[in-house]
């Protein structure tokens, strides 16, 4: 009986439903509104009501609530969406792999990253790779946050995020590969008094001024379980951002301390001769790695990323 259904189902579906009512379907669930949907899609409001009708009657669910201040996905609704997302990605992946077929030295590929991995592992690959393709082309993103980066990819306005590897959320629609063990280190300007010493406790770290990233990055999470790990609170981040450079500016002549990884410190291009402390931070970070969406086509493009970051990758391991 099931089966019976959902072949029912299937036929509707495959009979009513054409590309331009899942373009529909998402424009209304991204304005908000129909009448905004039929504005963006230079349609009239009755003909946007008319397909969002027929979706549902095809569908046997309800797709939105209406409200008097607009519409709503329901929980139906939602699911679909995510296929419809699913749709157009592979169909876009689908004409750049046609495009590389015809010409396999351009493309594009969208990279989320924060702002260590930009400055340092992430500009060797994209060096590398602009030297041998120099018609492929980046975007490049920043998601701060991972709950930030796994939405980017779920919905499909990013490619593939490179950067450290977070414990499982048991989600099965994530696959991630590591790419490289890397420590953090502590560092802090060439005119600061601690990079004098031979050795340090990090109880002595406890009270310097630190320049560190928001508390849900991968990052601060590592910092603050290293320093609970010796039985310490962590340190209080005088000054809180994603940005190298302002880290950077903070070290320059003050006394602030930060923590960058080690591709940052060997990659790098920067003036400034950083000092990394000889503190021992107890536990091991993340690896880097590289995560994408299970179940996405990925385009040729995009696996010669994959490629060229696999092989910078062995430097670090050497």
């Amino acid at each position: 009986m099931i089966d019976r259904t959902v072949s029912t189902i299937e036929a509707r579906i495959r009979r009513r439903l054409r590309l331009r009512d899942l373009e529909t379907l998402a424009a209304v669930a991204q304005h908000g509104s129909m009448a905004k949907a039929a504005v963006h899609l230079s349609i009239s409001q009755p003909a946007i009501s008319k397909a969002i009708a027929e979706m549902e009657h095809a569908l046997g669910v309800p797709l939105f609530d209406r409200m008097a201040q607009g519409v709503e996905p329901t929980i139906y609704g939602q699911v679909a969406l995510k296929w419809v997302a699913a749709i157009f990605d592979d169909l876009r992946q689908g004409a750049k792999e046609i495009e590389f077929l015809s010409d396999p030295t351009s493309g594009e590929v969208r990279i989320g990253a924060v702002e260590p991995m930009l400055g340092g592992f992430l500009a060797e690959v994209l060096k590398r790779l602009n030297d041998r393709f120099p018609r492929i082309s980046f975007e490049v993103m920043q998601p701060v946050s991972l709950a930030q980066q796994r939405r980017e990819l779920r919905e499909r306005r990013v490619d593939l995020i490179v950067g450290r590897l977070a414990d499982k959320d048991g989600s099965d629609e994530i696959a991630s590969e590591t790419l490289f063990e890397e420590p953090w280190s502590v560092v802090a300007g060439p005119n600061n008094p601690l990079t004098r010493r031979r050795k340090l406790r990090l109880s002595e770290l406890t009270k310097e001024p630190w320049s560190l990233p928001p508390t849900d990055t991968v990052v601060s999470t590592y910092l603050a379980r290293a320093f609970r790990a010796a039985g310490l609170e962590p340190p209080r981040a005088v000054v809180t951002c994603t940005s190298i450079q302002l880290h950077y500016a903070l070290m320059a002549d003050g006394p602030f301390l930060a923590i960058f990884p080690r591709s940052l410190l060997r990659f790098g291009r920067y003036r400034l001769p950083i000092k990394i402390l000889p503190v021992q931070l107890p536990g091991p970070p993340p690896p880097v790695g590289i995560t994408t969406l299970k179940g996405r086509t990925r385009s040729p493009i995009v696996n010669l990323f994959i490629a060229e970051a696999r092989d910078v990758a062995k430097q670090l391991k050497d």
